[in-house]
């Protein structure tokens, strides 16, 4: 599809690897492969985790090449920011559970597909940022919702409004990012998040995730009676059933990908 992603899969868990060098920017071409990339992934139910690297030692992503907007062609910025909506929309709808390991910068775009994604992992030596209207632009692939809904309005509004980079340490107290490991440890510990989604449900994973979701738009209220209906449509699957056997008979369950 393109050089600038490249898609690894090992069991359960799937691999994408930013590949743009030098800074792993976004182009029109790389937005759309992600798109459908992640389309083709979500359709595959095998695959229950989902995580972004980069194999650049300074750079999880720029965020978008700026190049593109330098004419200040309207119907060019109109299809690139339809791009970034729909690729980025796709991670966050992905059927089972991502996630974004950081390293070195993550700006700009770079920062919202890890802000689509389920969790987020970061080097300490990670520098975060969404400095759009330092150039005369702004977030326009999530970035100004999923920054707030993590860090909250006051952080939302330092980050985008006042252009302030946030440290690895800084992005874990404000709740941006769930954790910080070495730079050399940040690969595995992604994958072994992975790995830990893989030993869950497939069926509970896609129904938990889904409810989480909800609580983002609709009253608890609401959500709650949603929350009983899935837990009840798990029985007509196969491992609701495998789940509760295999706990009661001590050994590892044996999971159905339908």
């Amino acid at each position: 599809m393109t050089d600038a992603l490249i898609l690894e899969k090992r069991g359960p868990v799937a691999t994408v690897t930013l590949n743009n060098p030098p800074a792993n920017t976004w182009t029109l071409e790389s937005l759309n492969a992600l798109e459908q990339m992640i389309r083709d992934l979500s359709a595959d139910n095998s695959i229950v985790a989902l995580v972004f690297v980069s194999d650049s030692p300074r750079f999880f992503s720029a965020g978008a090449d700026l190049k593109q907007f330098a004419e200040g062609d309207k119907d060019s910025a109109a299809e690139i920011a339809s791009a970034f909506g729909r690729a980025f929309e796709a991670v966050t709808d992905f059927r089972g559970v991502t996630i974004a390991a950081i390293n070195g910068f993550a700006m700009g775009g770079g920062l919202e597909i890890a802000l689509a994604c389920d969790l987020r992992v970061a080097s300490e030596q990670a520098v975060m940022a969404l400095p759009e209207a330092t150039v005369g632009l702004l977030p326009c692939a999530g970035g100004t919702q999923n920054l707030t809904l993590l860090v909250g309005e006051g952080w939302a509004k330092r980050m985008i409004l006042c252009g302030e980079r946030v440290n690895a340490e800084l992005a874990l107290r404000i709740g941006l990012v769930e954790e910080v490991v070495a730079p050399d440890d940040l690969r595995e510990r992604a994958l072994t998040l992975a790995t830990q989604v893989s030993k869950q449900s497939p069926d509970s994973i896609v129904a938990c995730k889904q409810l989480v979701q909800m609580g983002r738009s609709l009253p608890v209220r609401q959500v709650l009676p949603a929350e009983r209906e899935l837990f009840v449509a798990l029985f007509d699957g196969d491992n609701q059933k495998e789940g509760v056997t295999a706990f009661l008979e001590k050994r590892q369950p044996e999971w159905v990908y339908d």
